[in-house]
């Protein structure tokens, strides 16, 4: 227990945080998101064994004001780094106030001395940022703010885009929006197939399946079909008005008949019908082919605050950009030349440590 200003801070288990109404208070929460809901840390328990730990921040009356979801992933040989939150781009604190904010932060670096660990990742959102701005930074979130209709939308695309909508429509191919259990097999082979041409060890198809599971009908599965073959799919986390996808995939092979256009487009417009009014494409590099791709359906970069902490609670150094180099393109070709059922196989292992 820990009390800052007469704000209290408990650590409880994901039931009792479920029953303290965490998920509802993620739903009202302005800078609320799919990860911040109980479902994100239960399925990173299940697939892969990290522990999980749910900070509740109450006022003086016993009100909730506040919760961080935490995860104290564990490294062998290399110990812990508690990170909010793992396999994605935020985390970090919701609260009422200020004075919340900083109680649940106090408690997360208490844990952190008690328990042991490297530090704390907190990966806190970020104000937009102009194009000045985003030249000096590594990794940009990007954003889109959504209209009242999926046609508002088709129609503020400009006609290159437009067309190639259209285009993969014309070529034959359909794409779904579903909440089917099944669907995460479908998703789960284009996606495999993906990370080994990326170089990429994959995560596990139980972790997929574990998030379906937990977030139920929160959680979208697009699949885009060329004949009876899964040709492109996508995950998207709702939360309220906000929808975020973090993992999108085509087979690139099928890539000249556009299903990436047919995907994105498909989930945006039932997002956006469904009463979405944010559309959250993920981190990408300023400049590189990926930003180009998500600022032409209106995304706008933001800035990702991630901030590091010793466990003293004193701000680690400004972590300089990482860019590709010889090792790492070294390993990305070593593991593109393993055979697809054995990357599939060991990338779990490899991936579940992996905390980005």
């Amino acid at each position: 227990m820990s009390r800052t200003d007469d704000v209290e801070v408990v650590s409880t288990g994901i039931e009792e945080a479920r029953a303290a109404g965490w998920d509802d208070y993620v739903s009202r929460h302005p800078e609320g998101t799919g990860y911040h809901y109980l479902a994100w840390l239960q399925s990173i328990s299940e697939a892969y064994g990290h522990r999980p730990w749910c900070l509740v921040a109450l006022s003086p009356g016993g009100d909730l004001a506040g919760v961080l979801p935490l995860c104290e992933f564990r490294i062998p040989l290399l110990g812990a780094q508690w990170v909010s939150l793992p396999f994605c781009d935020l985390g970090g604190p919701l609260a009422s106030s200020q004075k919340a904010a900083a109680a649940l932060r106090d408690k997360a670096v208490e844990l952190t001395r008690q328990r042991g660990g490297k530090g704390l990742n907190l990966r806190l959102p970020g104000e937009p940022v102009d194009e000045r701005e985003e030249k000096a930074l590594a990794k940009v979130s990007m954003i889109c703010e959504l209209p009242g209709s999926s046609d508002a939308l088709f129609n503020s695309y400009k006609p290159k885009l437009r067309s190639q909508i259209r285009k993969a429509e014309k070529n034959g191919l359909r794409a779904e929006v579903t909440t089917r259990a099944d669907a995460i097999e479908a998703f789960y082979r284009v996606f495999s197939v993906n990370m080994h041409r990326l170089g990429s060890p994959v995560h596990s198809l139980g972790w997929f399946q574990a998030l379906q599971r937990s977030y139920g009908e929160r959680m979208l599965t697009g699949l885009v079909w060329h004949g009876e073959t899964v040709v492109g799919a996508g995950i998207v986390l709702i939360n309220g008005t906000r929808a975020s996808i973090p993992w999108a995939s085509t087979l690139a092979e099928y890539n000249r008949l556009a299903p990436n256009m047919l995907l994105y487009w498909t989930l945006l417009a039932h997002v956006t019908d469904g009463g979405c009014h944010t559309f959250d494409f993920g981190r990408s590099t300023p400049g590189e082919g990926t930003y180009r791709f998500k600022k032409q359906w209106g995304a706008e970069p933001h800035e990702l605050n991630w901030l590091d902490l010793k466990p003293d609670g004193q701000p680690e150094p400004a972590r300089k950009s990482q860019q590709p180099g010889g090792l790492r393109n070294l390993l990305e070709a070593t593991w593109r030349r393993l055979p697809l059922p054995v990357a599939n196989l060991i990338g779990p292992g490899v991936r579940k440590y992996v905390s980005l």
